[in-house]
């Protein structure tokens, strides 16, 4: 019953998105940008902070293990591929979908208590249309950008540990990052970043319109929207992942 409500929701969702604007409907990009600043620079200091200590910490992890081997020059190879192909848009999406996910939810479950909803449709106006379009344009454009971002300060962290701890010129490291990593390796993590940014919004809104309960039904939905979104990110990122290998 759930994932057939939650099948319904998302092809209204996509309709709003996709189809209506050829059909006249416009899309609120006012509301749109207001939600890229929320979730996108507001989101900056957080996923950058934590991408440049994850690649410190790789390059360590990764240096403990090749340095046996006379190897230490291949941490660039792991760092760059791994935070680029994995960590940098799963780590970043997952950040994302506690710190923005969870504020949809609240934010469209507050409306739905207080009635809002009801007034928006009064008012002959789509609540989807009017609430989950802008957010889901929002966290499409900056979730990519946000991972973008990631990506650079992850291999900057590595590259920071690897040339003042492990002593590797700089030249060689950003060398050796640069022959490791291929085009692929950035668009597949962008294509990833799409889709999760696209699950998190999806969740939830849809946690936020069947809230029930009053503030409590918020808390719970709000729980119950980041738990989802990032059981179904680590999903995504599996299949993802797999069919990625396969190919490239």
């Amino acid at each position: 019953m759930q994932l057939a409500r939650f099948g319904r929701f998302v092809s209204l969702s996509l309709y709003w998105l996709v189809v209506a604007p050829f059909r006249g409907h416009r899309i609120r990009w006012g509301s749109a940008f207001v939600q890229m600043m929320r979730m996108g620079v507001g989101s900056l200091p957080v996923v950058g902070t934590i991408s440049f200590f994850t690649g410190l910490i790789l390059a360590m992890q990764s240096a403990q293990q090749l340095e046996p081997f006379g190897a230490v020059i291949y941490v660039a190879d792991l760092v760059g591929v791994a935070i680029t192909r994995e960590l940098g848009p799963l780590l970043t999406a997952i950040l994302v979908a506690g710190r923005c996910g969870s504020a949809v939810t609240a934010e469209i479950g507050s409306m739905r208590v207080s009635e809002e909803l009801d007034a928006l449709s009064t008012m002959a106006l789509n609540p989807v249309a009017f609430l989950v379009v802008p957010r889901t344009l929002a966290m499409m454009i900056m979730l990519p950008c946000l991972t973008v971002m990631s990506d650079f300060l992850g291999i900057l962290g590595g590259a920071i540990l690897a040339v003042t701890t492990l002593k590797i010129p700089f030249i060689a490291y950003y060398n050796e990052t640069v022959t490791a990593l291929v085009m692929a390796d950035f668009l597949t993590g962008l294509f990833k970043s799409l889709v999760f940014g696209f699950i998190i919004v999806m969740i939830g809104a849809y946690q936020g319109f069947n809230v029930e309960g009053g503030a409590e039904g918020v808390g719970k939905s709000t729980t119950a929207s980041v738990v989802s979104s990032i059981f179904l990110i680590i999903l995504a990122d599996l299949i993802f992942t797999a069919l990625f290998y396969s190919t490239f």
